[in-house]
């Protein structure tokens, strides 16, 4: 049996499987689910989201499954990776060296480190000087697109 069939069969037995958990608990009514959660019984709503986090898992799993064995399949894949992961971490870096970071009072009463500041404000300013560079990308292209014609 082909690795297709097997993906197949799963899908539809999870399907099925969360379709009937689904039936139950609409069937039971809110009342029902509220009363019982109040009692600490989660009952069939638990078992949705165990079932729900089983799928996540195995979804995540297997993505990063043939991510990884694509990626390790031809070197120039491996290569283009290499370098938009290099690219990246040097974006981080450019943002973390221009940070600041402060000790800040947190709502819970705890304080967030000068560290802790730095790395949440270098993370922002990563993600302005990669939205910054995707839009100079973009027009750069649309510049030369437009002189070429």
């Amino acid at each position: 049996m082909n690795i297709q069939k097997i993906t197949n069969i799963s899908v539809v037995l999870l399907a099925v499987l969360a379709l009937i958990v689904l039936g139950v608990i609409i069937g039971q009514g809110d009342e029902y689910i509220e009363m019982s959660a109040m009692q600490g019984n989660y009952g069939f709503v638990s078992i949705m989201i165990n079932l729900a986090l089983f799928v996540f898992a195995i979804t995540v799993l297997m993505t990063l499954v043939f991510s990884v064995k694509n990626l390790f399949s031809e070197k120039s894949r491996l290569k283009k990776a290499g370098m938009s992961i290099g690219s990246f971490v040097f974006v981080f870096i450019v943002a973390f060296v221009l940070s600041s970071g402060v000790e800040t009072p947190m709502q819970d009463g705890k304080m967030l480190s000068a560290l802790g500041s730095r790395l949440v404000e270098a993370g922002i300013r990563t993600f302005y000087l990669l939205t910054l560079i995707a839009g100079g990308i973009m027009i750069y292209f649309s510049v030369s697109k437009f002189f070429k014609k």
